[in-house]
């Protein structure tokens, strides 16, 4: 039987608007429309649209999940299997960072001992779940020289230059207060503009764009603000100053 927006909305724990979006961008087109425009979904509208909350919930954009469900060789079951074993795996990581927890606050507490290396199991940062939208985005080159710098260090090397960056956002974390253009920030950001481009080539107008996605993209954001809530949108402005002066 078909459904209403509404309906699917409600079913689907998703908003209207969002679905009004999937249709506008053609990534889910109701099988019917009234007459008097109301949007009716199908059986098969639901079976996709739960294909693409599955392709949602593992990180794709909705341009890549769009390419990947209209391809003539999409195959539902194949994707639900692939869905099914990333999810597991995803589980077990989380199961594991998770014991991880625990086990530390009974290692702050004093009730057990944690050796360094069995404070960071279940940390598995080896692959960039952005490195795809980096790439549509400011191209290959800007990618590519970034992975090769890093693939060029050794595992403590590359430690190394992650701790860097964690200190970083934790001083800009302190600074998310105050103002953007203020000499202090400024002096933090322009480390920051300095460690991205020892590991790749990020002119100021890439640097802005990228500051902008900090704020776009709600998983930069939710990262970034593990340091500070707040500090997602303060670097996406303090960004945007350094360009301007640099222009």
């Amino acid at each position: 039987m078909a459904m209403k927006v509404k309906e699917v909305a409600e079913l689907a724990s998703i908003s209207v608007r969002t679905l009004h979006h999937y249709d506008e961008i053609g990534l889910l087109t109701p099988d019917e429309v009234t007459s008097a425009g109301y949007r009716l979904y199908s059986d098969a509208n639901l079976e996709m649209l739960q294909q693409i909350l599955f392709f949602k919930e593992l990180d794709f954009s909705l341009k890549d999940i769009k390419s990947i469900i209209t391809n003539p060789s999409f195959d539902r079951e194949e994707a639900l299997n692939m869905h099914r074993r990333i999810l597991l795996e995803k589980r077990q990581r989380l199961d594991h960072m998770i014991a991880t927890i625990d086990r530390s606050v009974l290692h702050m507490r004093g009730e057990i001992h944690m050796t360094t290396k069995e404070q960071f199991e279940g940390f598995d940062f080896s692959e960039n779940p952005y490195e795809q939208e980096a790439r549509e985005r400011w191209g290959d080159q800007v990618v590519d020289e970034a992975n090769r710098k890093l693939q060029n260090k050794s595992a403590r090397e590359q430690k190394a230059v992650s701790d860097e960056m964690n200190e970083i956002y934790t001083r800009l974390a302190k600074l998310r207060h105050t103002d953007p253009a203020s000499d202090e920030a400024q002096e933090g950001i322009t480390e920051w503009y300095t460690r991205l481009n020892n590991m790749g080539s990020y002119s100021p107008e890439a640097f802005r764009g990228l500051g902008q996605m900090y704020v776009d993209d709600e998983r930069f954001t939710r990262n970034i603000d593990q340091f500070g809530k707040g500090l997602a949108l303060f670097m996406r402005d303090a960004m945007a100053v350094f360009a301007d002066r640099k222009s």
